[in-house]
């Protein structure tokens, strides 16, 4: 068994600019965690994958197509394969967030 601390894991800057962790990497899926900070935004982007984001703490918006959220610690939304999604910590707070492709790329 792999027990993953997420609090011990090296925070490095994605090519994005984003704080996050790589949590798990294999042939079937990758989770990173994404720290943004108040005020940080992901711009549009899609993945020929399968994607979806789990919310670990904070509130911000979630763009996946022409649907749009504001979405907050405990909810989990998926995005098909394909599509485009973009995130923002536009609500004043830190917004973390799981963000697991399947399979991994």
């Amino acid at each position: 068994m792999r027990v993953v601390r997420t609090q011990e894991m090296e925070t490095v800057t994605n090519r994005r600019g984003i704080a996050m962790r790589e949590l798990l990497r294999h042939e079937h899926a990758q989770v990173n965690q994404l720290l943004l900070q108040p005020g940080d935004e992901i711009g549009a982007y899609s993945v020929p994958v399968e994607v979806f984001f789990y919310v670990v703490s904070g509130s911000g918006t979630l763009r996946i197509a022409d649907d749009e959220a504001v979405v907050k610690e405990g909810e989990l939304i998926r995005c098909p394969r394909g599509e485009e999604m973009a995130l923002s910590a536009d609500q004043g707070e830190k917004f973390a967030v799981l963000n697991v492709k399947t399979p991994s790329l």
